[in-house]
């Protein structure tokens, strides 16, 4: 198998001066990617050979949905014009999925337009379930974050019929767990701030278990930094999340430990080390074992 590499491959697609000086992007799907380009390697013939070009047009499609979906959290971001961060992240977000027809039209996968097409539909249509849940208020924190890990598998799962069948159930499970690992550090710095917060994890268990006066505040968004970073505190947000990522990392590892093949063992633990090795909050490093 040939090193990963989607990361510097996906650069000249992603690298832009001027969306880079005045807007912020969500990361890269580093972890979900890894896996998929490993088990993908041990795979049918066509996910073999495709595997570099699957893994990659996945993680521009998921960057451009993950990038639209942040178009309305740009208040506090630098470079002080919400407006031009607004429309950049439109268009990057668009920008960034178009790659995906581009890239597998020009090798002839027309099939597997349609599969990656089908999945947008469907993550779309499991999106707008969750926002009408969100609109309703009928929406608890755990809720919202198992709904929200659902989420971030679903391009990934297209590939199910690709992975060797005696794998699948492992690929599936460490997917959610990787899934999960990302979506909480992801919620984990989105909590920083009472702007970027909103309708993401702590808000909804700060919702869920304050008090009259402190709902009010946090629905009319009129929480200061300093009043936001007490309620994340009295009510445990950044425990429960930092909780949640221990959990998800034994989990990974008490999976890697029932994996027989050795060089397979060897790649997914890579995977494992690359993810803690990157992804980062606040400057503090990633849970370690």
């Amino acid at each position: 198998m040939k090193p990963y590499r989607i990361p510097q491959l996906a650069k000249p697609y992603t690298d832009y001066d001027m969306i880079q000086r005045h807007t912020e992007l969500p990361p890269f799907s580093e972890g979900r990617g890894h896996l998929l380009y490993i088990f993908l390697s041990h795979g049918s013939p066509a996910g073999i050979k495709g595997g570099e070009l699957y893994t990659l047009v996945t993680g521009l499609v998921q960057l451009g949905l993950d990038t639209h979906e942040c178009i309305d959290r740009v208040q506090d971001e630098p470079g002080g014009d919400p407006m031009r961060s607004r429309q950049l992240k439109v268009l990057a977000g668009d920008y960034f999925s178009s790659w995906f027809y581009h890239l597998l039209a020009k090798r002839e996968q027309i099939e597997m337009v349609g599969i990656l097409s089908t999945a947008i539909a469907d993550l779309n249509v499991m999106k707008a379930h969750l926002y009408s849940k969100m609109k309703g208020m009928f929406l608890s924190a755990e809720q919202y974050l198992r709904h929200t890990v659902q989420l971030n598998m679903r391009l990934f799962l297209s590939f199910t019929p690709m992975i060797e069948e005696s794998l699948a159930e492992l690929w599936e499970k460490l997917l959610a767990e990787f899934s999960q690992y990302e979506t909480v550090l992801l919620e984990l710095r989105r909590g920083g701030d009472p702007v970027n917060a909103v309708e993401g994890y702590c808000y909804w268990k700060v919702l869920e278990s304050a008090n009259e006066d402190e709902r009010r505040l946090l629905q009319e968004q009129e929480l200061d930094l300093k009043d936001w970073k007490k309620l994340k505190m009295k009510y445990k947000c950044d425990s429960l999340l930092t909780d949640k990522l221990h959990g998800s990392l034994g989990s990974i590892q008490g999976l890697l430990q029932g994996v027989k093949e050795e060089n397979l063992f060897a790649e997914l633990n890579a995977a494992l080390d690359r993810l803690l090795q990157h992804m980062k909050i606040s400057g503090q490093a990633a849970v370690e074992g």
